[in-house]
């Protein structure tokens, strides 16, 4: 029997390196082009790729990815690039008669400054993040794109995750592009290393954020492959629970083995005071993430250790 040809974009990425180390995958025939190979800004090469290969699914997780520096410093590039890549390979994917997509999304894609667990209906139910409104933008967009597709035509079966924030392995550490936890622990390791008694933290330490381990979000696109007919249209993957800034702060002092303290700098940006998904639709459809934030945050400070000695 012919193994499932599965076109993923993005496998450079965190998510896509990820998926592709996963044990799971094995039992797939998994393209993963690098952008030389196939550049999703250009729907023409997207096209031409799409029916050389001909794939019996796309999973879109490619992107233009960065933390509240970048996406304040760059908002232009976090738009339009997301945007191209998005209505590329999902309008190529369409043009070539591929019938099933799962496509990436974010929980950037939902209203700011809500306080109850995000569920799926509230996307474009309020204003979105200034800090990221670019990237979110270009998100709604792909994912609305997805719906519409199957809403003209139930043959093609188009859809979409949106997953917590992610950290883990493959992750990118350097303070210019990363995003909160891997920042966190390049901080508290460069601050153990120089002997300094105190890490600044932006903001008061409050604000809520919910972090999943990318190797969890693997194992739910790995089922999601699986068990595609009975995965919802829209999901949201993520913990259902999160934690402080200052908490994430702490467990990653804990694992790196720093005993300094903290200070925070309150004149700085801080994003939305919280954003927790709604997991109730993921619990109902059977999966749940398995590793605990220490575990997480092991496994990535390794990562990075291997990462410096390179």
């Amino acid at each position: 029997m012919n193994k499932l040809k599965i076109l993923l974009t993005g496998g450079g990425g965190m998510v896509g390196r990820n998926l592709l180390d996963h044990p799971g995958i094995g039992e797939f025939d998994v393209l993963a082009p690098a952008s030389r190979e196939l550049n999703l800004l250009d729907f023409d090469a997207v096209q031409a790729y799409l029916l050389k290969t001909k794939p019996d699914m796309v999973i879109h997780a490619a992107g233009k990815v960065g933390g509240i520096q970048a996406n304040m410093r760059e908002p232009v590039g976090f738009l339009m690039d997301n945007l191209d890549m998005g209505r590329n390979i999902v309008w190529a994917a369409h043009q070539a008669g591929i019938k099933r997509l799962i496509n990436l999304g974010s929980s950037c894609m939902y209203p700011r400054n809500h306080s109850e667990p995000l569920s799926e209906e509230m996307v474009l139910k309020g204003e979105l993040e200034p800090t990221n409104e670019g990237y979110a933008l270009a998100k709604v967009v792909t994912a609305r794109l997805c719906e519409y597709i199957m809403r003209e035509d139930a043959s093609f079966q188009y859809k979409t995750l949106i997953p917590c924030n992610l950290y883990g392995c493959h992750d990118k550490f350097d303070p210019a592009h990363s995003h909160l936890i891997p920042a966190i622990i390049h901080k508290v390791y460069q601050a153990k290393q120089a002997g300094q008694t105190s890490v600044e933290i932006w903001g008061d330490g409050t604000a809520r954020r919910e972090f999943m381990y990318a190797g969890d979000l693997a194992d739910a696109m790995v089922r999601a492959i699986k068990e595609f007919d009975s995965l919802p249209a829209l999901m949201n993957i993520g913990l259902g629970y999160d934690y402080t800034i200052n908490e994430y702060y702490q467990a990653a002092a804990d694992v790196i083995g720093y005993t300094g303290g903290f200070s925070h700098e309150l004149s700085k940006p801080v994003g939305m005071a919280r954003k927790l998904v709604n997991v109730e639709r993921q619990k109902a459809w059977g999966w749940e993430a398995q590793r605990s934030l220490g575990e997480g945050i092991e496994k990535t400070y390794s990562f990075y250790l291997k990462e410096l000695l390179q």
